[in-house]
């Protein structure tokens, strides 16, 4: 696939890439990673990927010098993850200001559905009004099962396009103009993930 080569992920260090790389190269899309700024904000399509605390996150960020770039960034951009909560103005847990390109606040799960972090597989519902109509849903059925790892998620909001219950609806997959995010791991999550990634890869820019 053409495309391919312009694929990109941003390499915080905060995030095992291998296997998001390796997630892409199943579907035949070759990805870039670097830790450059120069380099990444050149890429037609940017994968955020994050695991960890965000304060950690937004640190490594501007370690890198990726702030700025990632808030000008106008091509379709991806974050998973921890990647996803950097999307959002702030995240509570230590009152972490992040890159605010989605208007929000994430925030701790509750902990009335079970343990915390939310770890293992999880249903998907389409936010009422979106199913059918987001080309980052083709192809998946409500109701999919996806695999989660978190402590801490973004309320639903205008930007959600699909929503998952743990204790209280939150944020499993929001899109915002250029900008996607996936509370979930795609790249864990099988066949499901893998379409999600695949429409991320073909959504027109």
């Amino acid at each position: 696939m053409a495309l391919g080569a312009k694929l990109m992920i941003a390499d915080t260090g905060c995030c095992n890439l291998a296997s998001v790389r390796f997630a892409f190269a199943r579907l035949g899309v070759e990805a870039l990673v670097s830790a450059d700024p120069q380099v990444l904000q050149k890429a037609e399509r940017l994968v955020l990927p994050g695991v960890g605390a965000a304060a950690a996150g937004m640190v490594a960020l501007k370690a890198a010098g990726m702030e700025a770039m990632l808030t000008s960034f106008e091509r379709p951009l991806l974050g998973i993850c921890l990647g996803m909560q950097l999307l959002f103005k702030m995240s509570m847990e230590t009152k972490t200001q992040c890159l605010g390109l989605i208007d929000g606040n994430v925030e701790a799960l509750s902990a009335a559905a079970g343990p915390v972090p939310h770890m293992g597989w999880n249903t998907l519902e389409f936010t009422e009004g979106r199913p059918g109509h987001d080309p980052l849903l083709r192809g998946i059925e409500d109701g999919a099962y996806v695999y989660f790892l978190h402590s801490f998620a973004a309320k639903v909001s205008a930007a959600t396009i699909a929503k998952t219950d743990y204790g209280m609806p939150f944020s499993a997959i929001v899109r915002q103009d250029n900008i996607t995010g996936c509370q979930f791991h795609p790249e864990r999550s099988g066949a499901v993930g893998a379409q999600v990634l695949q429409n991320f890869v073909e959504v027109a820019p």
